[in-house]
């Protein structure tokens, strides 16, 4: 081990060595396209007399430049373009390049494989088997831009596990198109005899073909990597839609729509809904059971507002109708007949992706250009002992009760849950929300999930914290959650439970892996940034697509993924994720965007914070709502805003602004400077943008202007 460390240290210096000479003695000055045009007859006339030893000696200098990663690369392949022209430059320079490419990726793997495995093994996992399976096309891919450094890419290869046969051979063949643009500019380098002659058309073609090469190189790599996915699959000769969409809700919807929009022929297709979750089972009806939950608190706050007593009857059931009527009301937007009239062929039935080109439906095969998944998210059950033994609900299945649960228990503390908790416990269940972790809403910053924490105890609901849920048990009095909490065990009586765990995209039954599209560790859909799978012409988008489960970012998702279905041979827009808003309907609200403070500590992002009471904002205080804050997160000495959180009154409304502002770069001087109505909720963004002003003022001048003030008055 001790010879081995001592080889690779002595190795290392020498390596640091060299390299060092080249640069303390200026050698690079001779790899300059001035020295090449001034030496170029002196090297053409040597080589003509020692044809054999300018080539060995040629090689020699370009693998030792090539190994040692020194700069004057492009030069040293210009002048073999220049000296031994088209087809002995080329045959020279690939050999060169690959052979010095190889002992640059072999001392990297030598010095540095083992302990960077060894050091990032679980994060470096997923790419070791990324280049186990495609490696070769990887490098390949690399090789023929030349945009990518080439001593980078050697010496990052040699950290993997690519076997170096391949690394050799995949860059031989990789590398040969670059070559052979930059040996032929070159040959037209060699003929330029004036500075007329710098004009010439052959130069011009020459240098030309080295700016678009880029260009043509990535669609070849994508040509390839194409042929390679379609390879096993026939193309039809005609199809019989530019797009399928799979899954009608919100992802779907947009989708389809925008398809229409520039006439493009696209079936939609749904089995179960039009309208997806959050029609039938999430947004819509949750708001709905939210809004009427909302009108008892009022009541039970009545004395706040100088009322000493108000009392409302109601009938659960009647509830529940009501938001099954607001669900109707709103089933227009999304349905058959608005979208049929839209210009959206709209089939209802299960699908299924036989092939990159294939959807089976109703027992018939649509052949299509383009593919969006759009298929959604399911509640998430987890393992739970006794759990198959009792009705169980979820977000999908609440909406079907009809008689107020007693005793409801919610098992999980995301968003789901405390929306549903808070709702039920409004309306008069005696809820217990029972949460693993030791926060709610666990995504939010502590501060404002305390808030929220705060409100619930106030209303009358049970939160047990860090309780692990372990199985369920029934008897002749009741049924129990056992929980252990802190090695305690402690047991939950319910009627009801609720189970919030999440939701997992819906992957099953569509043929996905049957075909082979690739999923994540988590079961959603891998994408790449332009929400193309692993088959070029199958996109997705929305929940199943599994990063923000929200209806919002669904539709925004399905603008890219359309656009660049449809499109995408001409221009593919990569997805925009930087301003992606969100709420929980919890009272009080709690809206987000960009990071929050866990998240940039995480991240290790510098920050700077300002953070406005909503206490002191009038119109709050009139509504008697005088509760939450605007906290900002800003760039350090810049009114840049990264990313802001708001509980309170309608926050989820209020953020908008700032949603607004960093989507277009807008700061914090300008909302400050932007006229706000009085009173409204939105003035707590001015304030807040306010104190951010204040810390920021200028100390220094601020001084001056007060002894000017003073001298002023006398």
């Amino acid at each position: 081990m001790k010879k081995s460390l001592g080889f690779k240290l002595i190795l290392l210096l020498v390596m640091a060595g060299l390299i060092s000479i080249f640069f303390l003695f200026d050698l690079d000055q001779y790899f300059s396209l001035v020295n090449l045009k001034n030496k170029l007859d002196a090297f053409k006339a040597y080589y003509g007399q020692h044809k054999l030893m300018t080539m060995v000696g040629y090689m020699v200098v370009y693998i030792v430049m090539a190994a040692l990663s020194l700069p004057g690369a492009v030069i040293m392949t210009l002048a073999g373009g220049a000296v031994f022209g088209l087809f002995y430059g080329t045959l020279l320079v690939s050999f060169a390049s690959t052979l010095g490419a190889t002992f640059a990726f072999l001392f990297s793997r030598y010095m540095f494989r083992s302990w960077v495995q060894n050091k990032f093994s679980s994060k470096l996992a997923a790419i070791n088997n990324g280049i186990e399976k495609e490696g070769g096309f990887y490098l390949f891919t690399l090789r023929l831009v030349p945009a990518f450094p080439f001593f980078v890419i050697n010496l990052v290869m040699g950290l993997t596990t690519i076997r170096t046969i391949v690394f050799y051979g995949v860059s031989q063949v990789g590398m040969l198109p670059g070559t052979i643009v930059f040996i032929n500019a070159g040959t037209q380098l060699a003929k330029i005899e004036s500075a007329g002659g710098i004009i010439s058309l052959n130069i011009i073609l020459s240098f030309a073909l080295l700016g678009i090469f880029p260009f043509i190189t990535k669609r070849l790599t994508d040509y390839v990597r194409q042929q390679k996915v379609f390879s096993k699959y026939s193309k039809p000769g005609n199809y019989d839609y530019n797009l399928v969409v799979i899954g009608a809700g919100s992802a779907g919807l947009v989708a389809s729509y925008i398809a229409a929009a520039v006439n493009a022929k696209v079936a939609l297709i749904e089995a179960r809904k039009m309208g997806g979750d959050c029609l039938n089972t999430g947004c819509v009806p949750s708001k709905a059971l939210i809004a009427s939950a909302k009108l008892l608190s009022y009541v039970k706050r009545a004395k706040e507002y100088g009322f000493e007593t108000i009392s409302i009857e109601f009938d659960f059931a009647t509830v529940m109708e009501r938001v099954q009527s607001i669900i109707k009301k709103v089933a227009p937007h999304d349905s058959i007949e608005r979208y049929t009239g839209l210009g959206v062929e709209c089939i209802r039935g299960r699908a299924q992706i036989v092939s990159p080109f294939e959807v089976r439906v109703n027992d018939k095969i649509l052949t299509t250009k383009n593919i969006i998944v759009a298929t959604g998210a399911t509640p998430f059950i987890p393992d739970l002992p006794g759990l198959e033994k009792i009705r169980y609900l979820t977000s999908d299945t609440i909406w079907d009760i009809r008689v107020l649960p007693k005793n409801l228990i919610v098992l999980g503390a995301g968003p789901i849950g405390c929306e549903l908790a808070q709702g039920f416990s409004r309306l008069g269940s005696q809820v217990t929300l029972v949460q693993r972790g030791s926060q709610i809403m666990k995504k939010e910053d502590p501060d404002a999930a305390q808030m929220v924490l705060n409100r619930f105890q106030t209303e009358g609901i049970t939160v047990a914290l860090n309780h692990s849920a372990k199985k369920i048990e029934i008897n002749e009095k009741a049924k129990q959650l056992i929980c252990d909490h802190n090695g305690k065990e402690v047991k939950i009586v319910f009627d009801e439970i609720l189970i919030a765990l999440g939701r997992v995209p819906n992957i099953n039954g569509f043929g996905l892996e049957e075909l082979g599209v690739e999923l994540g560790k988590n079961k959603q859909i891998e994408t790449n940034e332009f929400l193309q799978t692993n088959f070029p012409n199958i996109y997705c988008s929305g929940d199943v697509h599994g990063r923000y489960q929200f209806t919002h970012t669904a539709a925004h998702e399905s603008w890219f993924a359309c656009v660049n279905a449809l499109f995408g041979r001409f221009k593919k827009f990569s997805v925009d994720y930087s301003t992606i808003p969100w709420a929980t309907y919890t009272d009080p609200e709690v809206a987000r965007v960009g990071v929050n403070e866990t998240d940039a500590e995480l991240a290790g992002i510098d920050y700077e914070m300002v953070k406005y009471g909503i206490d002191d904002l009038d119109r709050a205080i009139t509504d008697s709502e005088d509760h939450g804050f605007v906290k900002v997160l800003t760039v350090p000495g810049k009114d840049k805003i990264l990313g802001v959180t708001i509980v309170g009154n309608h926050a989820a409304d209020v953020i908008a602004e700032f949603v607004l502002a960093m989507k277009h770069g807008i700061g914090l001087n300008k909302i400050l400077a932007t006229i706000h109505i009085y009173p409204t909720m939105a003035e707590a963004n001015k304030y807040a943008a306010g104190l951010w002003k204040k810390i920021h003022a200028p100390k220094k001048i601020l001084a001056w202007v007060e002894k000017y003030h003073a001298w002023m008055r006398k």
